[in-house]
């Protein structure tokens, strides 16, 4: 059954995720709690925004125009999200951990849902290019900082977290370009709804 069809499917990864031992074992390291953690709470609010009455949703086209704004609260969140100092926050204080549990769902999975079938190919290009320069600039960062960014967590970890991290944004620039060069794009997905 597809995500789009049953948002209860967000609801199960939801609480799966909060389970003491899946979200012990998912924190263990620096690249479990960034690359798995939080992606799969982001995609559990994806799945829920299915929820929303359509009244909410069409009452914020005004404010979400294109999807920028959704955009750009998603990118926000995340940003806040990737920073080293909350996610050993999210470690030492309940509360910050039960903030990232209700804001990554709330604030990047749902707006992305929501603001996706909005955006035309330019807005969608766009976000993804930002999505890469993120994903590179930290990878960066983390792989030459000399000096932990997170204190839960060893300078091993944070350095292959870098490696990854600028895996994936140079694996995205090249899925998007061989896209661009052979791929179909779809131009319908351009209108505003």
């Amino acid at each position: 059954m597809s995500p789009r069809r049953n948002p209860w499917i967000g609801v199960v990864l939801w609480l799966a995720l909060a389970l003491p031992p899946v979200r012990h074992a998912l924190e263990a390291t620096m690249t479990l709690q960034m690359l798995v953690q939080i992606p799969l709470l982001a995609f559990a609010g994806w799945c829920m925004a299915a929820f929303m009455p359509r009244r909410w949703i069409d009452a914020a086209a005004a404010w979400n125009r294109s999807g920028i704004s959704g955009f750009v609260l998603a990118s926000l969140a995340a940003i806040v999200w990737m920073l080293p100092r909350m996610l050993d926050a999210a470690l030492d204080a309940p509360s910050v951990e039960i903030t990232k549990f209700v804001s990554v769902p709330l604030l990047i999975g749902a707006p992305l849902k929501i603001s996706w079938p909005r955006a035309g190919f330019v807005v969608r290009g766009v976000f993804l290019v930002e999505v890469i320069a993120m994903a590179i600039r930290l990878g960066w960062l983390y792989l030459v900082s000399p000096v932990r960014l997170c204190s839960n967590y060893l300078l091993s970890d944070q350095q292959q977290l870098g490696r990854i991290m600028l895996g994936i944004g140079a694996a995205i620039c090249l899925l998007l370009a061989w896209k661009l060069v052979w791929g179909r794009i779809d131009v319908d997905a351009a209108r505003d709804r």
